[in-house]
Formats: C-alpha cells, structure tokens, sequence
C-alpha cells in the first residue's frame, strides 16, 4: 500500500494507466539504454531497435491486460458492498479507488480491535465494583515490577463483621461500603502502593520500599481515620478493618501472602480491628 500511495502522482484517478506505465517503463530500460549506447557511438540498427520495441510494447500491452483481469474481482466487490437502500451507481468507481477505501477499512477495522482488546485487558485486571485493581491485575503488576522495586511489605486487609452489614442493611449498602474502603484507601496511601481489591471483602496492598514498622504506621493511621470518619457504621460503631503485615524480599510473592493472610487471621482471633504484624506479637492498630 505504501508503494500505491507513492505512485499516486502517475495518472491518480487510474490504476490501469499507473501499472500500464510502471510496465512499459521497467520493460523498455535495457531498450532505452541501448538507444543511448547505439546514438552515441553510432553502431544502433534501428529496424532490429523498433522490432523489439514494438514487441516489447506489445508484452506490455499483454501484462496490463493479464493485471486487469485479475482486478476485476475488486470491481465486483465494490459493487457489493454498497448498501441495498442505494441505488446502483452508473460506472463503478476507480480500482484504485476501491484499493485505497479497503485499505482505509482494514485500517479501522485494526484500530477497531486494538481498542476492543485493550478494553477487554482492563476488563480482565480491573474490579468492576471498586474501580481499582483486581486480584489478577495485582498479580500482574507485581510480575511486572523491575527486581530493584521488589522489595517491601504485602497486608492484607479485611473488614469488620461485613456480613452482618449485608444481612442488616442489603448489599447495596456492602457494594457502597465497599467502594468507598477502596477509594479510602487509594487517597490515603502513597502513589507508589498498589492497591487491590483481592476478594469480597479483602483487600491487598504492596507498600514498595517500606519495612514493617512503616507499613504498620500507615495502616494505624487509616484506622485512626475510619474511626473519625467512618465510610459506613453496623449497629452504631464505625466500620473498622483488620490486616496483616508481611515483609517481602523479593523472591517468591506467594510466601508473602500466605504470611500476611495468617498475620490477618491472628489479627482477627485477637479482636479485630487491629493490625498484626507476620512473625511478631500483635501490633494495635493506633497507639
């Protein structure tokens, strides 16, 4: 297509004239440049020159021919593809003209799928509800990160008797909660964290860079802030969450989880709304 739109300035409106003369000019090189040999040193026979010439023309003459037939079809296709509630043109329009508008429409058809597919990726990583990452594109994203960021703390947080709030005010009320615990989140933690939402009423969240006291330290400080200002309240008292902290090096992620999902576990044996530390005795949630 590159090479069609390069030509366009020999006859534009006719393909058949544009190969018609990109064929006489590439069969009648060797020709021509006999004729300048022949002319300047005065050795050119001009009944054999115009012999060949003239059936070097006529096998042009045959290429173009050959070339147009094999065209045709696209004439045909073009008169296809014109919608029933028009009606039919008089002549049908340039080849070149049908090549440039197919062209055009592989082109958008491409730019078309690109876009579908790059939906469907958000789709698959994203959770639909929170608007934020899902356990997928968390997965992801921690697969993605270069081996000098990977480092930090995982926690798993999950929030307080959120069955009770399903059961006693509806799962409209859980799905609002539950959205506005991930927005909570989001706004309260570093651009540098991610955040996911990892299943029903869990949440993870890498915090890159940060040992245990850090990570700890912030988690207290968004506790503190659901009790000042809840995102939601069960029988009176503020919607608190419980999480688990873990330390990850770098190596295996699952490891980290499954310490962090354990630290959480202990955080709820203990009460909830606490945070705990993998591997050390039970942290409060605010000092």
């Amino acid at each position: 297509m590159h090479f069609y739109l390069a030509t366009s300035f020999i006859f534009p409106r006719s393909l058949r004239l544009r190969l018609f003369t990109l064929c006489f000019v590439a069969t009648h090189l060797p020709l021509l440049g006999y004729c300048v040999w022949g002319l300047s040193t005065g050795r050119i026979a001009l009944a054999e020159f115009m012999a060949v010439m003239l059936a070097t023309l006529i096998g042009t003459g045959m290429a173009l021919w050959g070339i147009g037939a094999l065209l045709n079809p696209i004439h045909a296709l073009a008169h296809a593809l014109h919608r029933k509630d028009e009606a039919p043109p008089t002549t049908l329009p340039e080849v070149g003209d049908v090549i440039r508008t197919l062209y055009s429409g592989v082109q958008q058809a491409a730019a078309t799928t690109r876009a579908q597919m790059d939906d469907l990726h958000v789709a698959a990583h994203a959770d639909p509800l929170t608007g934020i990452a899902n356990r997928r594109g968390f997965l992801a994203r921690i697969d993605a990160l270069p081996p000098t960021a990977r480092r930090g703390c995982i926690a798993i947080l999950d929030l307080d008797h959120f069955k009770q709030v399903n059961d006693q005010s509806g799962h409209d009320e859980g799905d609002r909660l539950l959205a506005a615990f991930a927005s909570r989140l989001s706004a309260q933690l570093r651009r540098v964290d991610m955040v996911a939402r990892w299943g029903g009423e869990e949440f993870v969240v890498f915090l890159p860079g940060c040992i245990e006291d850090e990570a700890s330290w912030s988690l207290s400080r968004i506790a503190s802030l659901m009790r000042s200002d809840p995102v939601g309240r069960l029988d009176g008292r503020a919607i608190s969450f419980s999480a688990g902290v873990a330390r990850w090096s770098g190596d295996n992620i699952d490891a980290a989880l499954s310490a962090a999902d354990k630290a959480l576990y202990e955080a709820k044996r203990a009460g909830r709304d606490r945070i705990c530390r993998a591997e050390s005795r039970l942290q409060p949630a605010c000092p």
